[in-house]
């Protein structure tokens, strides 16, 4: 979707919001918690920026006006902190909204780079794109006539997104076959950050993309929803958080609550006074504490993260995969005048436990590394079953003859090595457990 393939350019940016109201409030947060003890002016740092600043005026090789030259100031100040402190101009502050609502003005694309082309990773379902027959695997050689071959994914989608309502035309190639245009209309978009079905009979499997401010409400749903289509109590739970870059804090907080019933989820450490949060279980466990498995790799930041330690201090879930990304700060949204805001790191997170994931990640308990699943035929097998004359089972049983081949439905495991790793310790733990 182009939204996601947009967030990943930005993820190490826009990785965490420390919560929604404080995001968008109309007025800015404080930044220092004792105004009245603030150190003098640094006079003579003052005079160098004035003295640059004419300096630059005076002799640069182009007129440089006062806005450019103190904006570019800003953005120096604040790139200079930490890779996840900036400012945030009029275009970047509505993008940063639009990722955590999960709700924009596009085509319904999910995008990714192939051999310098762009290629449809998966149309989103009831959108533009996928009302207009576009597929996975399609090329996007054109847009609006303009070559892609050599575009930034980046440069791909900001032309892919814009006003609602106006028709955009992409050049496509399928199969190695001949171009072909399709005209669509942008239309809002609504990113459901979490995706959920049943692996096999009992085992369910949920995936959140990024944390959104409505993630822990998609995923009592989609909870309420698997127990609806398996009939009867789960066996047990797949958490997918691969790749998932993060999002607002109060989100991944609210999912954790979903499958633990007691104790601390996260608490943050800053130097302000609202930078010191606590966070612990109201006691809503929808998950009916079925055994649990947490997928997590390098792409797996912030909030995911969060959630990946707190269901490990709390023993609630086995962590499988790999070390995830070891993003550990809190970053708060300031808003400013014209549709500006600053966007700075004011605390680090800690898991129930009291660890510190900054620098580190989170270690699986388990680590699995990504690898192909190559499926290989039975050979061609006769069973007691399938003698002629054969005795009958002593107890009664039906007898099981040879199968005759008929193709199984597609599953997410049959090609994912580390989900199928993740199925096969859940069916493990329930055979054990006696479930």
């Amino acid at each position: 979707m182009l939204h996601l393939s947009r967030l990943n350019s930005l993820a190490l940016t826009i990785a965490l919001v420390i919560c929604a109201p404080l995001a968008f409030a109309a007025e800015p947060a404080p930044l220092a918690p004792a105004a009245t003890t603030k150190a003098p002016l640094p006079l003579e740092e003052l005079r160098t920026f004035a003295e640059v600043m004419d300096r630059i005026k005076a002799a640069y090789v182009e007129p440089v006006d006062d806005k450019t030259l103190l904006e570019n100031a800003i953005k120096g100040m604040l790139s200079n902190l930490d890779p996840h402190s900036a400012y945030l101009g009029p275009e970047d502050f509505a993008e940063l909204q639009e990722s955590t609502s999960g709700e924009f003005g596009g085509l319904g694309i999910e995008v990714g780079a192939e051999d310098g082309f762009i290629k449809v990773v998966s149309p989103i379902d009831d959108t533009p794109a996928s009302k207009a027959g576009i597929q996975a695997g399609d090329f996007i050689v054109k847009i609006n006539g303009q070559p892609t071959r050599g575009q930034s994914m980046t440069e791909a989608v900001d032309k892919m997104r814009g006003k609602i309502g106006e028709k955009i035309t992409l050049t496509l190639v399928r199969d190695g076959g001949a171009p072909f245009d399709v005209t669509l209309t942008r239309a809002t978009i609504q990113v459901k950050s979490v995706k959920s079905q049943l692996l096999d009979s009992g085992y369910a499997y949920l995936r959140i993309t990024q944390f959104q401010v409505k993630t822990g409400e998609e995923v009592a749903k989609a909870l309420a929803k698997l127990r609806k289509d398996n009939g009867k109590k789960l066996s047990g739970i797949v958490l997918d958080l691969r790749n998932n870059p993060g999002g607002v804090l109060q989100a991944a907080v609210e999912v954790v609550d979903h499958f633990v019933t007691k104790g601390l989820i996260v608490y943050t450490k800053g130097r302000i006074a609202n930078s010191e949060l606590r966070f612990s279980a109201t006691g809503k466990d929808l998950s009916e504490a079925v055994p649990m498995v947490v997928l997590i790799n390098g792409g797996s930041a912030s909030a995911s993260e969060i959630v990946a330690g707190a269901l490990q201090d709390q023993k609630r879930a086995v962590v499988m995969g790999t070390t995830s990304f070891g993003k550990g700060s809190v970053q708060t949204v300031l808003p400013l005048n014209n549709d500006r805001a600053l966007k700075i790191t004011t605390a680090l997170y800690f898991t129930p436990n009291g660890r510190s994931i900054q620098a580190q990640g989170i270690v699986p308990d388990i680590e699995v590394r990504k690898a192909k699943i190559t499926n290989e035929q039975d050979g061609e097998y006769f069973k007691e079953a399938d003698l002629q004359g054969h005795l009958g089972n002593g107890n009664g049983g039906a007898d099981k003859p040879t199968k005759s081949g008929g193709k199984a439905k597609a599953m997410p495991q049959d090609d994912d090595y580390q989900l199928a790793q993740a199925l096969s310790l859940l069916k493990g733990l329930s055979i054990t457990r006696g479930h």
